[in-house]
């Protein structure tokens, strides 16, 4: 019991004493990063949707 403890006082240690946050300007301008990034993936995964779907079409004939 008394390594679950030592655990948990190191662990509260390191995560107030040695870890460096980011800032809220940080986090905030990583948020946008990610966010763009994420928009971007998916409009490019989109078109290539699209685009595979009518290369499909037009091999099958199944254009209405």
């Amino acid at each position: 019991m008394a390594k679950v403890l030592d655990f948990f006082k190191d662990s509260y240690v390191e995560i107030t004493e040695k870890v460096t946050w980011p800032t809220w300007s940080q986090l905030q301008n990583h948020a946008v990063v990610v966010l763009v990034a994420s928009v971007l993936i998916a409009l490019i995964i989109f078109v290539m949707d699209k685009a595979s779907s009518n290369v499909l079409e037009v091999l099958y004939g199944t254009a209405s």
